[in-house]
């Protein structure tokens, strides 16, 4: 059975000390392919030069939400000529997050460090990142978080690939899905949902049309419920467990027994769904 990840960060710096062995183990799961997201101009190299070593590794590009107030001049034009340089990439990880100017708290360690765009100003980054991926034909992978009424309306007058786009860790209301499916989107199942705090979302996920739906770790980020982390990392110096992105293969046999199909059946639709939104990258 084949394995793929639709959205995880492997770059982050918390995985540098364990990659070879982490590397080892999702060859051992059989991880076909995974899509590696960047952030911001500060880790976009640093994806790339992880999917020049590991054929299996998908790189993706864009300005995350978080860091669209934190971004120097001549940030698109960078990620234009990327995207350019090498016909795999992806456009992502994009999109709006209303959550860190409404919600988050003042000393988030999360928004450490950040400047938080306001809202007119990110959803200038996501047009402008969504043109680029019309205009190179490369799908995106769509972020919102607590901003879903307005990234629906965003999403249906862009301009999109043709093949559609990802909303990642989909945790928005049942009342949208058809909206975006209309529009063009997969949705992406993560580990994290399996919370008991989160029996709504994976009502969405049990009732999803099947070629509609992806799944993903997003990694480090994302932790499981501490009943389902089959693979597990050291903890960081500031105490965090991070996401094993291994645990792929856990999130997998629980979105099959959500839908009350068989692991391979779910493999199988999976991979045609991959393959249907981000195209061909192995043979």
């Amino acid at each position: 059975m084949r394995y793929f990840e639709a959205h995880v960060h492997y770059q982050d710096r918390k995985f540098e000390p364990h990659w070879p062995a982490i590397a080892e183990e999702l060859n051992r799961i059989g991880l076909f392919e995974a899509v590696c997201n960047g952030t911001s101009p500060d880790d976009w190299q640093a994806v790339a030069g992880l999917s020049q070593k590991h054929a299996w590794i998908r790189p993706a590009f864009g300005l995350h939400p978080w860091h669209v107030g934190n971004v120097g001049k001549g940030w698109l034009n960078e990620l234009r000529q990327l995207l350019l340089s090498d016909p795999r990439a992806l456009v992502g990880e994009i999109g709006l997050d209303f959550w860190m100017l409404k919600t988050a708290r003042a000393d988030d360690p999360r928004l450490s460090g950040l400047n938080r765009a306001p809202i007119e100003v990110q959803e200038a980054a996501f047009v402008a990142q969504l043109e680029l991926a019309a205009d190179l034909q490369r799908p995106p992978t769509v972020h919102g978080l607590d901003a879903w009424d307005r990234l629906a309306q965003i999403l249906k007058h862009a301009r999109l690939p043709s093949s559609g786009f990802l909303l990642h860790g989909y945790s928005g209301p049942s009342e949208y899905v058809a909206r975006f499916i209309d529009v063009g989107a997969f949705f992406s199942f993560n580990g994290n949902f399996l919370s008991p705090r989160h029996a709504r979302i994976r009502e969405i996920f049990a009732h999803l049309p099947l070629e509609h739906i992806l799944v993903e770790t997003d990694a480090p980020a994302m932790p499981l419920p501490e009943s389902h982390r089959k693979y597990r990392l050291p903890p960081t110096p500031d105490g965090s467990t991070p996401n094993h992105p291994a645990n792929l293969e856990v999130t997998h046999a629980a979105l099959a027994e959500i839908r009350g199909i068989s692991t391979t059946a779910l493999a199988d639709a999976i991979e045609k769904n991959f393959f249907r939104l981000f195209g061909r990258n192995l043979p």
